[in-house]
């Protein structure tokens, strides 16, 4: 079992909070700045403790953090994981990148 090392992101749980569309676009509306769970909630067709489940994922993914404004709790934006998400990406598009010019490359130079 691979195991997860101390201030690393967990990449498994930055994936999987980013794998479903309501959870995108929450992180989408407070990119701009934080936004109230009610606020979050009220775009998307699905009850307030839904909205409230897919905030715990993006919490535990690191992605959000939650301040306390009186009785509202405002959700804002953790960028670091997704700097991690997308330096891994990056890796993986650099290699098939070359994969794809060696591949043409090969086929450039094959007699007809």
């Amino acid at each position: 079992m691979v195991e997860q090392v101390p201030n690393e992101p967990d990449l498994d749980a930055i994936f999987q909070a980013l794998a479903h569309p309501i959870r995108r676009a929450i992180l989408e509306e407070i990119a701009d700045g934080p936004e109230s769970v009610g606020a979050l909630a009220a775009p998307h067709d699905v009850s307030l403790a839904a909205v409230s489940k897919h905030l715990q994922v993006l919490e535990d993914a690191g992605l959000i953090e939650f301040e306390q404004d009186g009785r509202v709790r405002r959700a804002h934006l953790h960028a670091a994981p997704l700097s991690a998400a997308f330096g891994w990406l990056t890796r993986y598009r650099v290699f098939w990148e070359d994969r794809f010019d060696a591949l043409a490359d090969h086929l450039e130079n094959q007699d007809p």
